[in-house]
């Protein structure tokens, strides 16, 4: 593949709901390029951007892949995003690389969840939009219908532009273009027609600003319409330095915006990274200011490295072209390079920018890994750190209360997606099984106990004797001594103290940590020969489990404070579950675009698979945010349950 220079290339994001054919439309537009001699089928799983082993398994894409399309002198820079909704992160990461995006719709379905929501990954990210409707060979298929609904859904700036020329559009474009330039705006309302300059630049300055957003139509499996919007793209997508710039951050830590240009400081950003089993790391970059070219050293402010461009390179789906230099604006493939990690921005040593990263969405869905073989823990941890590096939006994590391996994702598909992948690549086996909730115990009441250890053997004895008053306390673990006449000398204390603390992490109830205790030493005894620091520590750890079990002990679970964003016509149905689940509605906030944000608590123990469950309530149109808020009290029915069930599983 040839270089070509800024003004010839557009950097444009493919997004919509799965299915909807964005992966065959580049196979029509390679094949109408001559790319290809025929056209790939994602079920047959010989498609250019679905190459990945997993995706021809599962015949949809999981990751975001670079598909440059040459036409008429220029290079269309496609960025193939998933439609599945676990794979947000993936969308996320291919706007930050675009200066456009189309959104794909099925002629068939019409707007679906899908299309609305990569409308509004658009509109936050400000990217101006075409809307292409696809499939349009099926049978029954109302063309007029869905352009209407489009329309409907997403406003009058959506202007069907299929089958018109500019002529033909400029009675339908004349206000919207008026808009965005008060000379044009001062000739509209005169009566003046425009010139044809004066309408092609309002035009792309519509289409900059989303007040004009084009439809056409296509069918990527019979090819009509094809080189129609290729030509469209060329004509009316935004050129990289239309971008308005990358905000970031300078070397003393000042707001800077960096436009896309040939004559600006070097610097690149790291969108995704690709880790291959076979190549090793490969960092996707967009270039923003200056030009790469091979053996160029580039800064690593995160890392403060030094990042050598050993091996730059063109990709199209898993093939690579080599990229001897590549300027603003473009897309290329570098690897090699040890350090760098998605989001990291690389720049000249002397002239230090920081990119904003991309905002990855938090894991809303958790499940433990555990490995079927002995010994392949330390697998699973490489395996995952490498799938990471590939998505951002999937984490792993210990919880130490429990000892259970947990990873997040967005939803059941994406964690599956790890699981083969940790199969396939890195070769260990593993079983998911469900979160277990980190209950604590604590004590309502107050006791006073004795803890004597007291053992004779054939040599010297073990002897250690302590009184202790335990009450309920603010703090996880309060420790006093009110000791007289050297009833236990002081260097035995800090054992005691240890032997509490030790406790602490198993409690007598069902195994959990206890929390808020007071434990006052206040009284015990000891033997000049036979005592000792171990004695005393075992003394303490019988008042500790006789102590907590006299002064009304409960169980605590964890509640967490949730933010629920839905359609209004879900709220009745989501505030009704939140109440199946222990939980309390603490309020409500309309939002700007129609939804609303429901504020909610509930026990950490009645949400774990709340994703799943609010995703089938709401169509896939609610999102939710949960962090933890305070321990309370379990109610003593479940408690016992919960009780029962530690203890048999102890057996």
């Amino acid at each position: 593949m040839k270089g070509y220079a800024g003004d010839a290339i557009r950097n444009i994001a493919l997004v919509g709901h799965g299915g909807s054919g964005k992966t065959t439309f580049l196979e029509a537009a390679l094949l109408a390029t001559g790319v290809i001699n025929r056209i790939g089928r994602v079920e047959d799983g010989n498609t250019v951007s679905d190459y990945d082993k997993m995706e021809i398994e599962k015949k949809y894409s999981i990751s975001a892949s670079i598909v440059p399309v040459e036409y008429n002198k220029t290079k269309l820079n496609f960025i193939d995003t998933p439609g599945y909704f676990d794979f947000t992160g993936e969308v996320l990461s291919g706007l930050k690389a675009a200066e456009a995006a189309v959104i794909l719709v099925d002629a068939s379905s019409g707007i679906q969840v899908g299309t609305e929501k990569a409308f509004n990954a658009c509109k936050d990210a400000d990217l101006p939009v075409f809307f292409l409707i696809n499939k349009t060979d099926k049978e029954n298929v109302d063309l007029a219908s869905v352009t209407d609904s489009i329309q409907s859904m997403f406003g009058s700036a959506a202007i069907e532009f299929a089958g018109h020329t500019e002529d033909s559009l400029r009675d339908t474009l004349s206000e919207a273009i008026a808009e965005n330039d008060e000379e044009l705006m001062e000739k509209y309302f005169s009566g003046e027609p425009f010139t044809d300059e004066e309408f092609k630049r309002g035009l792309h300055l519509g289409i900059q600003s989303r007040s004009i957003m084009p439809v056409y139509n296509c069918s990527a499996l019979t090819g009509a319409g094809i080189k129609e919007f290729l030509e469209a793209l060329v004509h009316y997508a935004p050129l990289p330095k239309d971008n308005p710039g990358y905000a970031g951050k300078d070397a003393a830590g000042n707001a800077v915006v960096r436009k896309i240009g040939e004559n600006e400081p070097v610097s690149a950003f790291v969108f995704k990274t690709i880790a291959d089993p076979f190549v090793g790391k490969i960092s996707l970059l967009k270039v923003i200011g200056g030009k790469l070219s091979v053996g160029m050293e580039l800064w690593n402010p995160r890392a403060e490295k030094a990042e050598k461009l050993g091996s730059i390179f063109y990709l199209r789906g898993k093939n690579q072209s080599d990229a001897p230099s590549v300027p603003a604006g473009d897309i290329v493939a570098a690897s090699k390079m040890p350090f760098a990690q998605t989001n990291d921005t690389l720049c000249d040593k002397n002239d230090i920018v920081v990119y904003d990263p991309i905002v990855f969405p938090e894991p809303t869905l958790f499940m433990a890994v555990e490995p079927k073989a002995k010994g392949d823990e330390d697998k699973i941890g490489t395996g995952v750190k490498k799938i990471i590096e590939e998505d951002p939006s999937f984490v792993m994590t210990r919880n130490t209360e429990t000892h259970q391996t947990l990873i997040g994702g967005q939803g059941e598909i994406q964690i599956g997606i790890v699981v083969s992948k940790l199969k396939d690549r890195y070769g260990v086996d593993v079983d998911l099984a469900d979160l277990r909730i980190p209950y604590r115990e604590t004590i309502r009441g107050n006791s006073d106990v004795q803890g004597k250890h007291k053992k004779q053997t054939g040599g010297s004895g073990q002897y250690g004797d302590v009184h202790i008053r335990f009450s309920p306390s603010q703090e996880v673990f309060e420790f006093a001594e009110e000791l007289f006449g050297g009833s236990v000398p002081k260097n035995y204390i800090p054992a005691v103290e240890k032997g509490l603390r030790e406790c602490m992490e198993k409690g007598p109830l069902a195994g959990y940590t206890v929390t808020n205790v007071k434990a006052v030493l206040y009284d015990g005894s000891y033997h000049p020969v036979d005592s000792s620091e171990m004695a005393f520590k075992i003394a303490a750890s019988l008042a500790f489990k006789k102590g907590i079990v006299e002064a009304k002990p409960c169980l605590l679970e964890p509640v967490m404070h949730v933010e629920i964003i839905v359609p209004n016509d879900f709220t009745g149905d989501v505030m009704g579950d939140m109440n199946k689940r222990r939980g309390k509605i603490l309020g409500m906030e309309p939002l700007a675009d129609g939804n609303q944000k429901l504020i909610a608590e509930a026990p950490q123990a009645e949400m774990t698979k709340y994703a799943v469950i609010l995703r089938s309530m709401t169509q896939a149109r609610g999102s939710f945010t949960m962090r933890f808020e305070r321990y309370e009290e379990v109610p003593t029915q479940l408690a016992e349950k919960i009780i029962a069930a530690a203890k048999q599983d102890e057996e």
